[in-house]
Order: C-alpha cells, then structure tokens, then sequence
C-alpha cells in the first residue's frame, strides 16, 4: 500500500471518527428533543384527528376537528382577540423598550438602579405579578383608581368593562416584559462604533439624526430578533388572562391559548383543543418563516 492511499485513509478514517464523535456528543439533546417535544408533538397530531373526551373512548375522524374550527365563533373570536392583544403589545413594547434603552445607554449616578428596577418584573413569578396588579385595578379599592380619586377622576371597572379590560392585560404584560427587550437593545446600542457617532456629531448631526442613521441601522438585527420574540409571547399570552380576567368579561380576552385550555380542561374535549393548539402552531410557524424571508428588506446590517 502507497504512502499517499495510507494518508487518504488516515484522513477518511480521522473524519469519520470526527462524524461519530459529534453525533455522540449531540446525542443526548437529540434523544431529549424526540422523547419530550418532537414524540408529544406528533401525539397530540394524532389526538387532533380524534373525537377525543378526557374520559371515555376516542373515535377516529379525520380532519373533522379542523373543519369546525370554520363554524367555531368561539375560535374566530379567540383568534381576533390574540391578534389584536398581539397588534397592542409587540410596538408598545419595542417602542418603551428602545426609549428605556435610548435613556439609560450613558452611564450617570444611579443608573444600575434604573437599569435593575425596569428588569426585576422579568424575573418576577408572572402569577404573583398577574394576582398583584389584579389588586391595583380593583375597580373601588384599587390602588390605581384611589390615586386617580385624588385628582377628581373616577377610574373605570378595569377588568369588568369590556372596553377596558383587553388594553389593562396590554399593559400589564408590557410592564412585566418590557425590561428584557431593554437589555437586548442596551447590549446592541453598546456595540456601535464610538468612531461613527464622532464622525456624526463632525458633520453637526443632532442626537435624533444619529440615533436614526448611526444607532437604528446597525441595531436591526437585534430589532428583528426582540420583534419575533416578542410577537411569539404575545400570540401565545396565558398566565395574565387566567389570573385576571379568565377571559372576560364576555370574551372580550379570551385569547386563543386560554380557549384551549378552556376546551381541554373544562369541556374536557382533547381532540379538539389538539386542532386548536395546531392552528396556533401553524400560524407562528407561518409568521416566523415570512419574517425571515422579508428580513433582508430591512435589516440593514448582518454580521
């Protein structure tokens, strides 16, 4: 045997070995992912296609969950409400977020308290969060509405008046989150070339004009990220709406996660809460790959 075929071994051997040896260290995490997301993700597949109470037996009907979701008033008003719960929160919260970022990007006396105190709701338990400003929106003793006394107003039944109870679960939820967003923007702003503001400010650029042409193209990346993000959390809210309002009054917050919920665990209907949790897989999946394919048309700035 040649010396070369003896090298071209060597290195087919050396690579396979490398092939082996990455799989076998990914192993784990791929027999995780098959067990607990990918192998429930197929079963509940198969749960959408059955009749399928709780307790009792299971009948087989194809795609007959799907096609009453057509006749589902209840399911077109979730969706609705998901949508325009989505539509309030994702540009109140980049918008806050960036403007938090914006103010606190400079060092000056006492900005890791500013900084810790917008971030401390993220890491708050989001039910003690929810049960909390459940209180402070209580129509008479709510904090919210006797300080709102004070001045001669009298505030409104929050989370009891179908006009006002979906935009108070907006705010509550881009309170609690906001800070996150923050922290994604803050770290992007701080990787800005120092140099391109010098050269801005040469040019006799106001602070507005280099945020929108120095600090805005360059920080899309993260922008793009935090709006899907974002976007993902909103169309599938839960926690706040069963705390607070259980998805009154009416339906008027009825989310299209809590009607899952709702038909799993109190209709005890399995099959078709299944149909519904796929609709709402599909609808991310599908905002998720038309987001990433529109991306280039505004993401300025790629590493």
């Amino acid at each position: 045997m040649t010396k070369t075929k003896l090298i071209r071994r060597k290195k087919i051997s050396n690579k396979l070995g490398d092939t082996i040896g990455g799989w076998l260290f990914i192993s784990p995490m791929l027999l995780g992912f098959t067990i607990f997301m990918f192998g429930p993700l197929l079963y509940a597949f198969y749960i959408s296609l059955h009749d399928w109470p709780l307790l009792g037996e299971s009948f087989f009907t194809g795609f007959e969950n799907y096609q009453n979701l057509v006749k589902d008033n209840s399911f077109k008003n979730s969706l609705i409400v998901t949508l325009l719960f989505s539509l309030g929160l994702v540009p109140l919260n980049i918008t806050l977020a960036m403007f938090l970022a914006v103010l606190l990007k400079d060092k000056f006396w006492g900005i890791g308290f500013f900084r810790t105190a917008i971030f401390v709701p993220v890491v708050t338990s989001l039910i003690v969060w929810a049960i909390v400003w459940k209180y402070l929106l209580a129509p008479e003793l709510g904090f919210i509405n006797q300080f709102l006394g004070l001045f001669g107003i009298e505030g409104p039944s929050w989370l009891l008046n179908k006009s006002t109870a979906l935009p108070a679960v907006i705010i509550v939820s881009v309170i609690k989150n906001v800070g996150l967003n923050m922290i994604l923007f803050l770290t992007a702003m701080q990787q800005v070339p120092e140099e391109l503001y010098e050269a801005a400010e040469l040019d006799g650029a106001s602070a507005f004009r280099k945020f929108r042409n120095v600090t805005f193209p360059l920080i899309t990346p993260t922008i793009f990220l935090t709006m899907i993000i974002t976007t993902i959390g909103a169309m599938k809210i839960f926690g706040q709406v069963y705390v607070m309002t259980r998805g009154g009054p009416g339906e008027s917050t009825k989310v299209l996660v809590y009607y899952i919920w709702e038909t799993a665990f109190k209709l005890f209907d399995m099959g078709y809460a299944s149909a519904l949790a796929f609709v709402l897989f599909f609808i991310l999946l599908a905002f998720t790959i038309l987001s990433w394919v529109v991306r280039k048309r505004w993401v300025f700035y790629e590493e």
